[in-house]
């Protein structure tokens, strides 16, 4: 049992090594992960309600179905979201902010102006120093030695997800932020685009058409979880899992815990006493500060 232990500690260790994080870190052990994902859950007060978000999910597809590309669903997945109570609080407004910051298409260059800098830093703060969520989650990580200040832990929370990494032709053209939250295009087809406030106003806008879902999570409120087949303005999505009716709070903290504490491996939490996966990927071909990589993807797959 010992021997067991040791091994898990030295395996958690080299995870926090391979991140370029500080050799001093604490494990963070599979119990912790579990409460502190259900600590994030219950203070996700921004999440919606039923009364403000309804979605419509229609046709379930087989794994194997996956790929056939065919529109089984005849409406949108979305049949109600309040956008007035929704998107006026600061997170998500935060949020909106950004999401036509970019250019999905790989390979071009990002270019961001002083005031689209300053929408990343502004969704920061809202996110993490403004909300409970983003303060337990700082403490929690502050407990493991992973983070000396509030200041530190932003910071490297923006190069994290908002530094700018090539995925084609030698562009600074991609980040995790864009990659998850705002969706891109690669080689002809959707890559990443694993957040419903995008996918809710791209189909509101008629540039995004759902076609079906290979899997729903167990959850009858907010946050759900859907895996769905859509077409983007004539780019297919396979399969795009996004939390549903989630905070952006709770996004960008659910997805920074499974990253620091389960780096390119599958991360498994509960929400409400019901598993969830995250499957995260590092970005291993640049780096940022100290050999720390930045964050390729993440997203929930089926437990």
């Amino acid at each position: 049992m010992m021997k067991t232990l040791l091994l898990l500690a030295l395996s958690l260790s080299a995870q926090a090594l391979s991140l370029g994080r500080a050799s001093s870190a604490l494990p963070i052990t599979d119990a912790e992960l579990l409460s502190v994902a259900e600590l994030l859950f219950a203070l996700d007060e921004n999440k919606a309600s039923p009364a403000l978000l309804v979605i419509s999910p229609q046709a379930l597809v087989s794994s194997s179905q996956t790929n056939t590309q065919q529109d089984l669903s005849p409406g949108p997945l979305f049949s109600l979201v309040d956008e007035a109570s929704l998107f006026s609080r600061p997170t998500f407004s935060a949020l909106l902010a950004l999401l036509d910051n970019y250019q999905r298409q790989t390979g071009l260059a990002e270019n961001f102006s002083a005031a689209q800098l300053a929408e990343q830093e502004r969704f920061l703060m809202e996110a993490i120093s403004n909300t409970q969520l983003g303060q337990e989650l700082y403490s929690f990580l502050f407990s493991k030695k992973l983070y000396s200040s509030m200041e530190e832990f932003l910071q490297d929370l923006k190069m994290m997800w908002f530094g700018l990494y090539s995925r084609g032709k030698n562009q600074l053209d991609s980040s995790g932020f864009e990659h998850i939250f705002a969706g891109e295009i690669k080689k002809g087809k959707v890559s990443g685009f694993h957040n419903w406030v995008q996918f809710y106003l791209l189909e509101k806008e008629g540039l995004l058409n759902y076609y079906s879902h290979n899997f729903d999570g167990p959850w009858t409120g907010y946050p759900d979880v859907l895996g769905m087949q859509f077409n983007w303005d004539g780019y297919f999505k396979q399969v795009g899992s996004a939390l549903i009716g989630s905070s952006p709070e709770f996004d960008l903290a659910l997805y920074t815990l499974c990253y620091i504490a389960r780096p390119g491996k599958q991360c498994r939490l509960s929400l409400g006493g019901k598993p969830l996966v995250i499957q995260t990927y590092t970005w291993d071909n640049s780096f940022y500060g100290n050999g720390k990589k930045f964050i390729a993807s993440a997203y929930p797959v089926s437990p």
